[in-house]
């Protein structure tokens, strides 16, 4: 299918690709889903860790092959184009149309929501399920919003958000292995026999935390020499991110124990910087997770903007001329509003999935994510 791409010049370097892909994936998954996986694994943390390493494998594998597709390729609309010209135009749309009304608008939804659950957990509001999707929605608008009006806001919002995250997670990491008791938190025995149903429980959790990795192809026609650094990117960044994720995941069972992080669920990250540091120092360290959440929900926006557009580029999307057009900011400012009615209204669903409790401990975006994986 031929199409007609408008020629830019690379906005963002090496350090954006890898802090985009970074900043996508850690993000609310390893403080929202660690309690998860223990859970799963009935709290045992040898075997938690294992599941960790054996979705990183998938990751890190997909990542490679992905990296290797990029460096053939400078087109917009990331794995989107490697379908188109490697595959065939009907599975590109497909794809496309998938990432644009499912994927991505789901995910940003409910991590939206976590900023909201956050929020409340750190100014004490008793917050319901309706004041946390609010304050979520807001996120959601302002968020759109700078991206909508700003190529290189969303890449630098993206950059610093990504380096703050990593200090709660570093931190808990630091002190649990060294200053906790990583032996005893290993020796634990689990609270009832682990089986093959359990360990595959915590595969959805997991898929979860490990999800985004892919989000950088979308903004490849915006990265400087795409055909060195996507692959870099792509290659050398979920290995650091599944070492993070196994220190801190190790670190929060030996400071609170693992049975602790499953009574409290996401509370426990709270629980583990007042430990830390405090009932003040701790407030203060809640705020990097705020930080972390908005950064990973920014990631997904700066993908979600950018898929509209680049079907339409390829007149595989309804009125392919108005979502194509640029403004001043040279974003595609009709992409971007279309992407953010459509999270907006899966804001909606995963409030009457949420209030309704239809899908149990689960929520929409589990299910986009394993569609996604499948």
């Amino acid at each position: 299918m031929d199409h007609q791409q408008p020629e830019q010049k690379g906005r963002y370097g090496l350090l954006t690709a890898v802090t985009l892909i970074t900043g996508t994936v850690i993000g609310s998954g390893i403080f929202f889903k660690a309690s998860s996986v223990l859970t799963a694994t009935n709290g045992s943390v040898p075997l938690g860790i294992l599941m960790f390493a054996l979705a990183a494998l998938a990751i890190i594998f997909g990542s490679l092959a992905i990296g290797q597709i990029s460096a053939r390729t400078d087109k917009p609309g990331g794995i989107m184009t490697y379908y188109e010209e490697f595959i065939s135009p009907r599975m590109a749309c497909a794809y496309g149309w998938f990432e644009v009304f499912i994927h991505y608008p789901a995910i940003i939804a409910v991590l939206s929501w976590i900023v909201g659950v956050y929020f409340c957990t750190l100014f004490n509001i008793d917050g319901s399920l309706l004041l946390q999707c609010l304050i979520g929605t807001a996120w959601i608008l302002i968020c759109f919003g700078f991206n909508a009006l700003s190529r290189k806001g969303g890449g630098y919002f993206q950059n610093a958000s990504t380096f703050i995250k990593l200090v709660p997670l570093l931190l808990v990491a630091i002190f649990g292995l060294i200053l906790g008791d990583p032996i005893t938190a290993l020796k634990a025995r689990p609270i009832a026999a682990n089986s093959a149903s359990g360990m595959l429980a915590a595969v959805g959790p997991l898929c979860f935390a490990y999800d985004g990795w892919h989000v950088a192809t979308f903004v490849q026609s915006d990265i400087k020499n795409p055909k060195r650094n996507m692959p870099l990117a792509l290659s050398l960044t979920p290995i650091v991110i599944t070492i993070v994720y196994i220190c801190y995941f190790w670190g929060i069972s030996s400071i609170l124990g693992p049975e602790k992080v499953m009574e409290m669920g996401s509370a426990h990250v709270a629980a583990a910087m007042e430990k830390i540091l405090g009932p003040l120092g701790g407030r203060i360290f809640f705020v990097f997770v705020i930080v972390s959440v908005m950064g990973t929900v920014n990631g997904e926006t700066m993908g979600l903007c950018r898929t509209p557009y680049a079907l339409s580029l390829r007149n595989m999307f309804p009125a392919a001329k108005k979502f194509s057009v640029m403004n001043k900011a040279e974003m595609p400012v009709n992409s971007c509003l279309l992407s953010m009615g459509i999270s907006l209204v899966w804001m909606v669903i995963h409030y009457i999935c949420q209030s309704t409790g239809i899908l149990g401990n689960s929520d929409v975006s589990e299910i986009a994510i394993m569609s996604s994986y499948l």
